[in-house]
């Protein structure tokens, strides 16, 4: 019986950009191939384990509709005189880790300055997990009561000013039901102190 042939394509990849060594127009070419895409932040203050600063480049994560082949991407990457590329095993932690997200000892790069191209959803990388959306139904219900909040408005307003990354978009997903309840709760106990 013939064994079976490993399948060393995917759908994923990523490869590392030089702004040394890229062409001026390098987004360009890969905006030209119509591939979804996404750019991390210039990566200028990562570390060696000696402490010396690596050399400034960009992550760069591709996005296929269909498998493709060490080859067929080592031909994009050859375009954008890049380095080898390499296969993502997980999407969502490779596009964490275009700002060291899940690696607290590396230097924190911006959500805001990441790049999707090519119509691809990087927020949905970036979402809370169950835990950390529970942690921070908790640290609302503790502001709410350290603040005396009595109505929706004053939360929702605070978070769009103050809490826009983590508050915000919990509230406008999938958290307004409870910290409504939880304030409309709150205005009745007032009510009935003051009585």
């Amino acid at each position: 019986m013939a064994e079976k042939k490993k399948d060393d394509r995917s759908r994923n990849w990523v490869i590392i950009v030089y702004p040394e060594s890229a062409p001026n127009d390098w987004r360009g070419i890969l905006d030209n191939m119509h591939v979804q895409w996404i750019e991390s932040p210039l990566h200028d203050k990562d570390t060696n384990p000696d402490g010396t600063i690596k050399k400034a480049h960009w992550h760069i994560i591709l996005a296929f509709g269909s498998k493709k082949s060490y080859k067929q991407v080592k031909e994009i990457a050859d375009k954008l005189n890049a380095p080898v590329p390499q296969k993502v095993h997980n999407m969502k932690g490779q596009v964490r880790y275009l700002i060291h997200l899940d690696n607290p000892e590396k230097y924190q790069y911006s959500v805001e300055e990441v790049k999707s191209h090519g119509g691809i959803d990087v927020d949905k990388y970036f979402k809370a997990t169950s835990s950390q959306r529970y942690e921070m139904i908790r640290e609302m219900i503790d502001f709410v009561n350290e603040n005396n909040i009595l109505e929706m408005k004053d939360l929702i307003d605070y978070a769009s000013k103050n809490r826009f990354d983590d508050w915000f978009p919990l509230l406008c997903d999938n958290s307004l039901i409870i910290m409504d309840a939880y304030i409309r709760s709150n205005r009745n106990s007032q009510t009935r102190k003051n009585k």
